[in-house]
């Protein structure tokens, strides 16, 4: 019986103290990207979601030469995904007996690494990557918009 050879490896940081927001404007930057050029755009970025994100593509490719063997050169980030997390919640003494709620915001971010040496297809570098959108004219007429919603057509 063969084996299929595992071809991604994973790294997962849990109840990082920053605003989801804030880390995926880092995380949609290294997406699709390979190790090396993502180690230069994180440590170039001056944001401070990169140094969190920076330890756990570390990790990620630590457990890829670790477990899978594999070489640095050859990883590619696959997927790169922040989820919210628990939100610590505070109350601030203010003047007069009242109280001002502070929420801390925390996230979870996962960070996948795929080999691409180990893949049977090729998959280029670009397919990986987030779609942008096209800057097309998407202009109605007055005929389109009510002939999509069926009035021209009734009797």
């Amino acid at each position: 019986m063969l084996k299929k050879k595992k071809t991604e490896v994973y790294a997962l940081g849990e109840h990082i103290s920053m605003s989801a927001d804030k880390a995926r404007r880092v995380i949609d930057q290294i997406r699709g990207r390979s190790y090396e050029e993502t180690l230069m755009i994180l440590e170039l970025m001056p944001y401070r979601a990169c140094y969190p994100i920076l330890k756990l593509v570390y990790s990620a490719a630590a457990n890829a030469s670790y477990n899978m063997g594999s070489s640095e050169a050859n990883l590619v980030i696959s997927k790169a995904e922040v989820n919210g997390g628990t939100t610590v919640k505070k109350l601030k003494p203010r003047a007069r007996g009242r109280s001002f709620p502070i929420k801390r915001s925390t996230c979870h971010i996962t960070i996948v690494m795929k080999d691409i040496s180990l893949v049977n297809e090729y998959v280029e570098m670009n397919s990986l990557k987030k779609t942008r959108w096209k800057n097309k004219s998407t202009a109605m007429t007055y005929h389109d918009m009510y002939n999509s919603e069926g009035l021209w057509d009734k009797k």
